[in-house]
């Protein structure tokens, strides 16, 4: 069936084998030399491919570096879902997802690639941050249903729920940068502090408080 599929594909139909080569080739490039160093030409000859194999899918190179966050970012989102599926109500999926994102900085099963990734995504936000915006909602996605969620069942105070989701990631992100710079703080002590903060933020009592 897929030789018949491959067969009655026309040359200048796209290519899913060929575009996942070119996202692979440009991520293995970016983890190893960082995003500066991502050209056509050096994806091209990492893949092995042509440039029409390129610009059959790709009309430049930020738009493959953008399928290339957006990939990774639908890894990390299913990572995320995964952590929160077991919450009991959307205030619980919330602080699960805060402890998901805390991961990058704390937790030890996270990979390097994951957080090389991150690093290179936030440098992204204040220079080309249409690079990154699609990867960036996608992550914010499941935190952003469970905000619906919380808002529709009362739990939550009236708010916008993507706006709350930006919020919250601020907070993270900014003890997760200081992590990575000093290295010297306590998950506990900081996991507490966002949750309290995000928590209150959304009209929602700590559970330590109640």
């Amino acid at each position: 069936m897929d030789t018949v599929a491959r067969r009655r594909r026309k040359k200048t139909d796209p290519d899913p084998g060929v575009r996942d080569a070119l996202i692979q080739a440009a991520v293995e490039i970016l983890l190893d030399e960082g995003i500066g160093a991502v050209s056509v030409a050096r994806v091209l000859e990492r893949a092995a491919l042509s440039t029409r194999a390129f610009y059959r899918h790709f009309a430049s190179k930020d738009a493959l570096v953008a399928a290339v966050f957006l990939e990774l970012a639908r890894t990390e989102t299913r990572r995320l879902k995964r952590k929160m599926a077991a919450a009991a109500d959307p205030a619980e999926a919330v602080i699960a997802w805060i402890d998901g994102r805390l991961d990058l900085a704390f937790g030890q099963e996270v990979r390097p690639d994951l957080r090389r990734m991150s690093l290179e995504a936030q440098t992204q936000m204040s220079t080309t941050p249409e690079l990154i915006s699609d990867a960036y909602a996608e992550i914010l996605k499941p935190l952003v249903v469970q905000l619906e969620k919380g808002r529709a069942a009362g739990i939550f105070a009236d708010g916008d729920p993507v706006t709350d989701a930006l919020s919250i990631h601020g907070a993270i992100w900014a003890s997760v940068e200081r992590q990575w710079t000093s290295g010297d703080g306590d998950l506990d002590e900081v996991r507490e502090h966002i949750i309290r903060f995000c928590l209150r933020g959304l009209g929602v009592t700590h559970p330590k408080e109640r």
